[in-house]
């Protein structure tokens, strides 16, 4: 039966000399025998039991939580809920990485397009993408409500040229008149704009927000606050409004 020193169990495992010294130290690699000159000498079990303490290190599972498990008889069920434990951990992780990501991004795309940058422009960034899922979900919302409108007015137009049935495209064109007006609403209640100059979060009235230019992200408004008067950031507004 093959027998190997502690560097043979490094270099097999891919690992450190210190990293087997300090897993012999923990108690989850204990040699299977000592030489006469007192060195170290592990056997194939001792192998692919090293091999498999490195797997779950790979995986990040904690020193202890590895003793634990290998000192338990139902070691199957053992490490089915510490795998489990381990990629909720991990999935966390990677939501807190993507977000920290974003935000990265943004404050990289913010500096491309501005000359200048002060803390508080950094600030209405950082709220701005705090706000996006908000946002977004507003925006799936109206156009959820846009395709109903769409299938309303088609479907009644359709059947008054096919049929030569009127009445359903009028009626139907008052419920489409009555969700745009409705979706309308919704939309301005849950929306605030950031004033670039003073960087204060304003509302501004209904007149404002369908008779101005704007983009799929900003609106040229006045802010209430300076008097600023031109292309401000839509931000999610509804918390604030709900109050």
């Amino acid at each position: 039966m093959s027998k190997y020193t502690t560097g043979e169990m490094a270099k097999l495992c891919g690992v450190s000399v210190r990293t087997v010294q300090y897993y012999d130290s923990r108690g989850i690699l204990l040699p299977s025998q000592l030489s006469e000159g007192g060195r170290r000498l592990y056997s194939e079990k001792d192998l692919e039991r090293m091999k498999f303490i490195c797997f779950l290190r790979d995986l990040d599972l904690p020193i202890n939580s590895i003793k634990e498990l290998l000192a338990e008889e139902n070691f199957d069920e053992v490490l089915a809920i510490l795998l489990d434990e381990q990629e909720k951990k991990l999935r966390l992780e990677i939501e807190e990485r993507r977000s920290q990501l974003e935000k990265l991004c943004g404050l990289k795309q913010f500096l491309k397009k501005s000359a200048t940058f002060s803390m508080e422009s950094i600030g209405d960034i950082a709220s701005i993408m705090e706000n996006r899922k908000k946002l977004r979900s507003i925006y799936l919302r109206m156009i959820a409500v846009g395709i109903v409108m769409d299938a309303v007015e088609i479907g009644t137009l359709i059947l008054w040229i096919l049929k030569g049935i009127w009445w359903p495209f009028a009626l139907g064109m008052c419920v489409v008149c009555g969700m745009g007006i409705g979706i309308s609403r919704f939309y301005v209640k849950r929306v605030a704009y950031i004033c670039p100059e003073c960087h204060k979060v304003f509302k501004p009235n209904f007149r404002q927000m369908f008779f101005t230019k704007h983009t799929p992200s900003t609106r040229k408004l006045k802010c209430v606050s300076c008097g600023y008067h031109g292309f401000c950031v839509e931000t999610y507004g509804g918390e604030e409004k709900e109050k």
